[in-house]
């Protein structure tokens, strides 16, 4: 008796001592129903106040150019600057999207607080803003995160990350009853991208109730020419549809962005789910905006689109 009650007694000290060394995987669901993560930037890159808020999305939206596109809409590529410097270019994308039956938004950004390789999905419960509560895909995340080596879930590099958050204001206020995957993409590489891309249309096949979504600003810090010229080459690299183009460009120097590798695996994910075609809604700098043209930040919107509902899906 007493062998077999220090036995227990061992195991019972172990699968305490594994609880404390992995609290995540230990915990089980019920700790991923309660974690929602914060508004990290409400109130300073975005009004903080939820009437505030509301009106400034909605004058946004109003203020943009109304749009008639022909075909499906696969992804947007929006930016994620502070909304009184790119809040204007970004609604051209969501007033093209609004009142659409996307049930799920995969969100790709760009890491500003973390070097990492590959990407994170983040597996929290929920998103908080002004506006209301997002809930996140867990169930997907986990099967995007269990099938490629490239994606992992890093809790910290989706704590401050502001290029995922300043898109949900926008999305609650023109799609009803969705979801997200948010994924944030540290150092990568052309075959990350790739990795990647393949990894979520696996999963997502051809969905139509999917929306992918790339959130990137375009040049940092140029003269208001110098970064005009920079822009334009990478925005003739999403028109031609061309994501090798874009990353050779990229790694060149002959642009920049801040989120080229999420914008790089959109562009590749969107052609393998039938996108043929590239529309750009809105380009414009932080000059634009403030008069001052010494040292901008370029912004673009886009949408990418599947023309035929009968052509042939890229492979």
């Amino acid at each position: 008796m007493n062998k077999k009650f220090l036995c227990c007694k061992k195991l019972v000290c172990f699968f305490l001592f594994a609880v404390w060394l992995c609290p995540c995987e230990a915990a089980g669901e019920k700790k991923d129903i309660e974690d929602i993560r914060p508004a990290a930037k409400a109130g300073t890159w975005y009004p903080g106040s939820k009437d505030t808020l509301t009106g400034t999305v909605r004058r946004l939206l109003e203020g943009a150019e109304p749009r008639n596109v022909v075909g499906t809409i696969k992804a947007i590529i929006v930016p994620h600057a502070g909304y009184i410097y790119s809040g204007g270019v970004a609604a051209h994308a969501y007033r093209l999207i609004r009142g659409r039956q996307f049930k799920r938004v995969i969100l790709v950004g760009p890491s500003h607080h973390m070097r990492f390789e590959g990407a994170s999905v983040n597996l929290q419960s929920a998103y908080k803003t002004p506006l209301g509560i997002v809930p996140v895909d867990q169930e997907m995340g986990r099967k995007l995160l269990n099938a490629s080596p490239h994606i992992r879930w890093i809790r910290a590099a989706h704590t401050h990350e502001h290029s995922l958050e300043l898109q949900l204001p926008f999305l609650i206020t023109v799609l009803k009853d969705f979801k997200i995957i948010p994924i944030i993409m540290g150092h990568y590489d052309y075959d990350t991208c790739l990795n990647i891309a393949n990894t979520l249309v696996s999963y997502l096949g051809e969905a139509e109730d999917t929306l992918l979504l790339a959130s990137s600003d375009l040049s940092h810090f140029y003269s208001y020419t110098r970064a005009r010229a920079l822009d334009l080459k990478f925005i003739d690299r999403v028109r031609a549809f061309d994501p090798q183009g874009l990353y050779d460009d990229l790694v060149s120097g002959k642009c920049e962005a801040c989120g080229g590798g999420p914008v790089i695996t959109i562009l590749l994910a969107a052609r393998k789910m039938g996108a043929d075609r590239a529309v750009i809604l809105k380009y414009a700098n932080s000059g634009d905006v403030t008069g001052d043209h010494h040292r901008v930040v370029g912004y673009l919107s886009s949408a990418l689109i599947r023309s035929s509902d009968t052509g042939p899906r890229q492979k």
